[in-house]
């Protein structure tokens, strides 16, 4: 019976080595909590122009406590201003994450619906999407959203991996 052949070392390797994989994933999921209070504070002063302590809890599901707790690790890291029974501030640097957390939201929503994903699912898919999106896949996603889906789909080195079906018009 012939021999199977062998894959070489280098094919079976992953192009990135998962300790990397491990390490980033942890690192996005330090700053999500962070980004989801910011986007939720702007987005409470912007609906009823403010955003309180008991405003947070309810609309990310959670206690006072741990609104509060984290408050004061966004105080420290110079993303919100606070006075106890007062409304919730954003600095700058709080408004600039997020606009930025918002933007991205927003385009991995309309990618996913570019997909075909519904709206409700897009919505729910896209809140744990948008924390660990690279700015490269982002960038792909914002350009087919321009651009339309490309009819035909290359991988590495030019090789068509599948035609898609859709018009890029």
């Amino acid at each position: 019976m012939p021999r199977s052949p062998r894959k070489s070392l280098a094919a079976a390797r992953p192009a990135v080595p998962p300790a990397e994989t491990f390490r980033r994933s942890r690192r996005d999921h330090t700053v999500e909590t962070a980004q989801d209070y910011v986007e939720a504070i702007a987005d409470l002063t912007a609906a009823v122009g403010e955003a309180r302590v008991v405003d947070l809890a309810r609309q990310l599901g959670v206690t006072h406590v741990t609104v509060n707790r984290t408050l004061a690790r966004l105080r420290q890291a110079g993303y919100v201003n606070t006075k106890p029974y007062r409304a919730i501030f954003l600095t700058n640097a709080g408004r600039r994450l997020a606009g930025e957390c918002k933007r991205r939201h927003e385009t991995v929503v309309a990618f996913l619906r570019l997909l075909g994903v519904p709206e409700t699912a897009a919505e729910l898919d896209a809140e744990g999407i948008e924390h660990h999106v690279s700015p490269e896949t982002l960038a792909v996603f914002e350009r087919w959203l321009k651009n339309g889906i490309p009819t035909r789909l290359h991988c590495g080195g030019g090789k068509r991996l599948f035609e898609t079906g859709y018009s890029c018009g």
